[in-house]
């Protein structure tokens, strides 16, 4: 199939720039697989949709403040003066295993951030002058990281010097990795309503570069509901990388190549998931991130047990559009003629997907991540 096949028109005016103003209060539509109906619904009916004995799995991966902005060695400018122009951009992707801070990331302006050379990462807003040193270089230096390797398209892979506590300074300097159609001040790259809103509540390990979206309409109120309707609510850990920040340039989906994302099946998770299939129970999925990782377990040989992986499953219509786990999805709207847009087509159907989102955006739903959702069932 054509990549272009999936395209819709959305009025630039329903991408939400913030969350709905009470997590949970967004609108839900619901799509059936088998007759391709929908109707219009609210997020909050959600526990009288699912049926007592449904297992719904959650991603708990939890977004890192991964946004950094750094000077390059020998930048020197005069004291207390705006922010230098060739501060670089940097979006951590992924830690990388081995015995160094290593990871991948994504460098703004790329062409001028080479192998071998060291950025310097501060404590300091971007709207800060420079110390009263005259260089940055002179400037607590709260992290330091060298260029080791350099890819397409912007792809760098840094090296961090030993420090402390990594995190630590990362929740201190970082910032939230809003997704470039949510417009912030170039000064500010995220609010405290970002830091908040931009985390699902069940959020607890830490890896992802990207928000599983699905998950952010979720309130402590809402699950306690799903368990005492029968539902049983279990999490998988699957860290969004790389894939999410690169648009698709393929024209066929069939030439189509995921990056691949690390992610682990808990062993209760794990069996859960062997429990509903031998009752006959709905095994229901909180997001594209969830939805792959099952898919992508359910593809491997042996009994389905507790363990850690990576995955780079495409699902796509006329692809892999069997799902052999996944027998309900809850999931956003998204981007034209991207690869999740592709994966709820192939779980729904293109042309029923395509009639549900032209509903949405006549009804002005919200639409990608601060947006509303859509059941799929």
């Amino acid at each position: 199939m054509l990549v272009s096949d999936f395209h819709y028109d959305l009025p630039e005016e329903l991408i939400a720039q913030h969350p709905p103003a009470v997590r949970g209060a967004s609108r839900m539509m619901t799509l059936s697989r088998a007759t391709g109906e929908f109707a219009d619904k609210q997020f909050s009916d959600l526990p009288q949709l699912l049926e007592p004995g449904d297992l719904l799995i959650l991603n708990d991966s939890r977004v890192l403040p991964a946004r950094l902005y750094a000077t390059r060695s020998g930048l020197r400018i005069q004291p207390n003066s705006p922010p230098p122009t060739g501060q670089v951009e940097v979006l951590l992707t992924q830690r990388l295993a081995g015995e160094h801070n290593d990871w991948a990331a994504l460098v703004k302006p790329a062409k001028k951030v080479q192998p071998g050379e060291t950025l310097y990462f501060h404590a300091t807003n971007l709207g800060a002058p420079c110390p009263d040193s005259g260089t940055w270089e002179g400037a607590p230096q709260l992290l330091t990281a060298t260029i080791t390797s350099a890819g397409e398209l912007g792809e760098r892979t840094l090296r961090f010097s030993p420090v402390a506590d990594f995190h630590a300074i990362l929740d201190r300097i970082g910032h939230m990795p809003l997704p470039p159609y949510i417009h912030r001040d170039k000064n500010t790259p995220d609010t405290p309503e970002d830091r908040d809103r931009y985390q699902t509540v069940y959020s607890r390990e830490r890896g992802s570069s990207a928000a599983p979206t699905a998950g952010l309409h979720f309130t402590p109120e809402i699950l306690t509901a799903l368990q005492q309707r029968g539902v049983e609510v279990q999490t998988l850990t699957l860290h969004v990388g790389l894939g999410t920040f690169q648009p698709v340039r393929a024209e066929r989906t069939e030439d189509i190549r995921l990056h691949a994302e690390p992610y682990t099946l808990p062993a209760a998770t794990a069996a859960a998931i062997n429990a509903a299939r031998t009752e006959g129970r709905r095994i229901l999925a909180v997001g594209t991130t969830t939805t792959r990782t099952l898919e992508h377990i359910a593809r491997q040989p042996g009994p389905i047990a507790a363990h850690s992986g990576s995955t780079s499953l495409f699902l796509s219509p006329g692809l892999n559009e069997d799902f052999l786990l996944v027998q309900g999805l809850l999931t956003n709207f998204h981007l034209p003629s991207s690869t999740l847009l592709m994966l709820v087509s192939a779980f729904a159907g293109t042309e029923a997907v395509l009639r549900a989102y032209a509903h949405a955006v006549a009804a002005r739903y919200r639409f990608f991540s601060y947006g509303d959702c859509m059941l799929v069932l």
